[in-house]
């Protein structure tokens, strides 16, 4: 079994993802890499003879610690997943230093690959918990899978607002073991999530919610998602930039709501926009701003999203993804050509509510078969 493997190489002392990642392409496999000698270990960049010898002990005993770790997981009903499995999350596994293990309650499903992250300060103003409310609750509703850390403040209200969609779905990933509440008045909020997504971590059961976590929990958020989303800021250091920051550094494309310009908790958004991030105050913004998924993602099929209560299984490829189309997705199509149509046409046409066929051309942009331009008007997307 991979995991063990890997695990046994999580809990070893002296490595982390990125020397995991050069020992195993140095040894073969992770479970080559468990068996490596000194002598192989200090031929690895980062690791020297003293370093190497130290690592080698610590492999030695990591059998029996990880095989413990198993054990108290199981114990606790607490999942595992390694790179080498299936079900490990596609764009994390792209990043340069993705977790060993992650460690979670729920389900990490194909669909996550449609993942957007909602961050922002846990004192937040009234107005920026009710946009990270509304932001998740739209996300979700537009088959989004939506990330945060499960802080207080903007975190939490972004996962709340995502549940509020029948189908909305909502990953909160923390800074300390999955075992442990942090912060503790948040128990019902992550079994619901738990209920409704997952609640995921990389550090081993029972590690507490230490500061130096969190900064390392922000890459997973921003490298789960394809995009990330800054509701209020007060500043540079605040966990928000850094995730920010680490998005841009993964590939990832930045969102930001503007705020009052008299507002502490606006700074670190405006600082964004000014460096270029997407301008975001609706759905569209952020539809129209995602870049492609990375090919490697593409190759391996994208999830349809849906507005739907039951989501239907993810089409195998790009090329399927028509074939997932609703009666009224087919009856939009049809009259969207390839000169600009004015949203009251399509709805004239079709003899849609205007709702519906709003709600339809988001998800057929999402599914990139119509592009908007123009304001209010859509064309047929070149494929």
């Amino acid at each position: 079994m991979a995991l063990i493997h890997w695990l046994r190489l999580s809990v070893t002392q002296g490595i982390g993802p990125i020397l995991t990642r050069r020992l195993i392409a140095v040894a073969g496999s992770a479970e080559a890499a468990c068996d490596a000698p000194a002598s192989l270990l200090q031929t690895i960049d980062g690791i020297g003879a003293a370093k190497a010898q130290h690592i080698s002990g610590s492999l030695r005993r990591s059998a029996d610690e990880a095989n413990k770790e198993f054990d108290k997981a199981q114990a606790l009903g607490v999942e595992m997943v390694c790179p080498d499995d299936e079900s490990y999350p596609l764009l994390l596994k792209l990043i340069h230093d993705p977790p060993n293990v992650l460690y979670f309650k729920g389900t990490l499903e194909p669909r996550d690959l449609n993942a957007i992250a909602i961050v922002g300060s846990r004192k937040c103003s009234i107005y920026g918990r009710e946009q990270a409310e509304r932001f998740g609750s739209l996300l979700g509703g537009a088959g989004f899978t939506v990330l945060s850390g499960g802080a207080r403040g903007i975190d939490s209200a972004a996962h709340r607002g995502a549940m509020q969609h029948p189908a909305g779905r909502t990953i909160a990933v923390l800074g300390s073991g999955v075992d442990v509440v942090y912060p503790p008045e948040n128990q019902p909020l992550f079994e619901q999530i738990a209920s409704r997504g997952a609640v995921i971590s990389e550090f081993p059961l029972g590690t507490p919610p230490l500061a130096d976590n969190f900064p390392k929990r922000n890459r997973i958020v921003s490298g789960m998602s394809r995009g990330v989303l800054v509701i209020e800021a007060a500043d540079v250091k605040s966990g928000a930039l850094i995730t920010a920051r680490l998005a841009g550094e993964q590939g990832r494309d930045m969102f930001a709501l503007p705020g009052r310009v008299d507002n502490p908790l606006s700074v670190g958004p405006h600082q964004l926009l000014r460096d270029g991030a997407i301008i975001t105050i609706a759905l569209e913004d952020i539809v129209n701003g995602l870049g492609p998924l990375p090919m490697e993602a593409l190759e391996s099929g994208v999830p349809s999203p849906t507005l739907s209560e039951t989501a239907p299984p993810p089409p195998t490829s790009v090329a399927t993804i028509e074939i997932s189309l609703t009666d009224r997705q087919r009856q939009i199509l049809a009259v969207v050509g390839m000169d600009p149509t004015n949203v009251d046409a399509i709805i004239e046409l079709t003899d849609l509510p205007a709702a519906v066929v709003l709600q339809e051309l988001t998800l057929l942009t999402l599914k990139s078969l119509v592009k908007r331009v123009n304001g209010q008007q859509f064309i047929r997307a070149k494929r």
